[in-house]
């Protein structure tokens, strides 16, 4: 499963010089990004015309961050080449072609400004290695760590995700600590939050092929992996890029700033001692990280309580994670009270779930027939939706196919539903920027709720005497409380939290103590989600457009 651009490993080294140098020389903040200014005055050296220079901008910047780093300016440069060459502009001619023997661009009038940029003394710019890994310092580094209140110009956002996190260091955040989200939805963001890869999590009972899953797509087996018939996988992996493989315990893992798994400290040690994160070098880790879960518990397994709260944990990596897949076998269709409580938690991520029949060959096909019908009929018993959810059928795992049980029909079945969910997963990082963006129009909307909902309780306190009982009456009677809120500012039903979980966690805390309602905040976010979003696709959109 190839995710990577071939463009630098396949450029001789000469020739990636010569496109480091031209980089720089693009590079005209030397931030280590070229955005649309920059692009515009160097690309049209190339004498392509616009259509043209709009489809290599479109492939080049295939994740849609607003910028060319070094390895997307290379492709770009290798596009038009092909361009200039006669060539059709597409993926498929990029990867069909013999790039490491393909000369540079012709860019009229550039050599003479190089040749100028030597001759004039110039503060020196520090130039990206080869892997993107080495970048100048970005003002966005610092802007989670200041304490000052200064805002930051919309002039030093030079990419999508620095744009989220400026506004939500200046307008959402502030929401977020009057009202205590944190402590009733979902942690404050951090800058790892904003940076961190796209995840894929995989759910489902033991022995449904989840770390063989993971274990086919990288090709090899994952440190710490252990695969058997029997409950083998005992605590979440987290499974990364790292520069060498090992394994790092889950109390190290949650304290470091530049990982985003702080949020799990509230879990306790009882989860971090079940948490660990497996790193190893391979180019599809450098796009995607997978998190691999304990086989969810049936039968007379489920008296046994786990010592930390598992759906709870289920929850909160559903939030963060891109893709969710729940694996399902031909002999284990059946949904435990865990296993329903697990789906109920991805609830509001519906969008991110898909299905896996996996290990389907073990059947023949009028089983495997059979097998799919029950499955679903499982499926709708406890997914609470009407729209119904995408299966893939297959036997993801490194053996061939069982051709005698399921016959040609079902071998070519399987490869193009195995075709489609790797479509699926390459997808993935294309539109990690787009899914950033949605989390944080999300996130903006669940705190406005919440502030409405904390101010409307604390509107409805006494103040002075029978705070106690009044506190009780109201969470008692929380649904109605919601259903006022929601009536008053005309909100969607479908948006409000969990009922038991809001109430668990509102019974902690004294309502004549929070802040009352701030129409200044709101109004902020309001202004967040209407205009500054809106502003910042644009002036991060293809330039060519």
């Amino acid at each position: 499963m190839d995710l990577i651009s071939p463009s630098i490993s396949s450029c001789s080294k000469e020739h990636q010089k010569i496109y480091q140098q031209w980089f720089s020389f693009a590079d005209s903040d030397g931030d280590g990004r070229i955005t649309g200014n920059d692009a515009l005055k160097f690309f049209a050296m190339s004498k392509l015309s616009r259509p043209e220079l709009k489809q290599i901008w479109g492939i080049s910047d295939s994740k849609r961050q607003g910028f060319l780093g070094l390895q997307e300016f290379i492709t770009s440069m290798q596009l038009v080449a092909l361009a200039q060459a006669g060539n059709e502009i597409t993926k498929d001619t990029l990867s069909s072609a013999d790039l490491a023997s393909l000369n540079p661009p012709d860019m009229e009038g550039l050599d003479t400004l190089l040749a100028k940029m030597k001759t004039k003394p110039s503060p020196k710019k520090s130039d990206p290695d080869l892997d993107g890994t080495s970048q100048p310092q970005r003002p966005s580094a610092n802007w989670f760590s200041s304490k000052s209140t200064k805002k930051i110009p919309l002039s030093s956002v030079t990419s999508i995700i620095d744009g989220l996190k400026r506004l939500y260091i200046e307008k959402l955040k502030p929401l977020e600590v009057t009202y205590r989200f944190n402590d009733f939805v979902s942690p404050s963001l951090t800058n790892s939050d904003f940076d961190a890869k796209p995840m894929v999590m995989l759910l489902g009972q033991y022995s449904t092929g989840k770390t063989t899953f993971i274990k086919h797509l990288l090709q090899s087996g994952y440190p710490g992996a252990h695969i058997g018939p029997e409950p083998t996988t005992d605590r979440f992996v987290v499974v990364m890029s790292g520069p060498d493989e090992r394994s790092i315990p889950g109390n190290t893992i949650a304290v470091q700033a530049d990982m985003p798994y702080s949020g799990l400290t509230t879990f306790g040690t009882a989860f971090l001692s079940k948490f660990q994160c497996s790193q190893m070098p391979h180019p599809l880790l450098e796009h995607i990280t997978f998190v691999d879960t304990p086989g969810v518990l049936s039968g007379e397994k489920q008296r046994t309580q786990r010592s930390y709260d598992f759906t709870g944990v289920t929850s909160w990596f559903a939030a963060k994670c891109d893709l969710i897949l729940l694996l399902f076998d031909p002999h284990k269709l059946d949904i435990s009270d865990e296993f329903k409580r697990v789906i109920g938690s991805l609830r509001g991520h519906d969008d991110k779930i898909r299905v896996v029949l996996n290990k389907a060959d073990q059947v023949d096909t009028q089983q495997l027939m059979r097998v799919y019908g029950a499955l679903m009929w499982s499926l709708g018993k406890v997914l609470n939706t009407p729209e119904v959810m995408r299966v893939y059928i297959g036997s993801f795992n490194d053996k061939p196919v069982n051709e005698a049980a399921i016959g040609p029909i079902g071998k070519e079945l399987f490869e193009r539903e195995q075709d489609d969910l790797l479509s699926d997963l390459k997808d993935i990082p294309k539109k990690a920027c787009d899914r950033r963006i949605n989390e944080f129009v999300k996130r903006a909307r669940a705190a406005k709720i919440h502030a409405y909902i904390i101010s409307h309780l604390r509107k409805e306190m006494p103040a002075m005497m029978g705070k106690a009982k009044a506190q009780q009456r109201l969470i008692d009677n929380l649904e109605d409380e919601f259903a006022k809120v929601q009536r008053e500012f005309h909100l969607p039903a479908g948006d409000f939290p969990n009922t038991e979980h809001f109430r668990e966690v509102l019974s902690g805390y004294s309502i004549d103590k929070f802040e009352k309602l701030k129409p200044k905040m709101i109004q902020a976010v309001d202004d967040m989600l209407g205009y500054d979003i809106p502003e910042l696709l644009r002036n991060f959109r293809n330039p060519y457009e």
